[in-house]
């Protein structure tokens, strides 16, 4: 492919080097697309399950609130009052939740840590 390298202008060697600089380039993109592709799938995943299990507690949660609603209003309790009591303490119990929900998802690094390196 060269010749030796007491043979090539400088014209030569600046072409070298620039298609060199070209190639670099194109494989430091290539390496900080193929992991950042791989930290959002990631990502997505983690964000699919929280999601799906956050959709069947929710199924549950409602039979159980009303459950609770239904027996402090048989103990004496007004309506209106059993209701908020309990809406309080699920809207407690779900903040408590969505903390733990975001403080997983803050712990997944999405900086290219490859390619910055390189």
């Amino acid at each position: 492919m060269h010749t030796r390298a007491d043979d090539r202008s400088l014209g030569e060697l600046f072409g070298d080097l620039v298609r060199d600089m070209g190639i670099l380039v194109r494989q430091e993109v290539n390496l900080a697309s193929t992991e950042l592709t791989y930290k959002a799938s990631r990502v997505g995943r983690e964000l699919a399950l929280l999601a799906v299990g956050g959709l069947v507690a929710y199924a549950g949660l409602l039979a159980i609130v009303a459950a609770v609603i239904i027996v402090l209003a048989a103990a004496g309790l007004p309506w209106w009052l059993a209701a908020l009591i309990v809406g309080v303490i699920v809207a407690a119990v779900g903040a408590v939740v969505v903390q733990r929900g975001l403080a997983a998802l803050k712990r997944v690094d999405l900086a290219p840590r490859q390619t910055i390196q390189t």
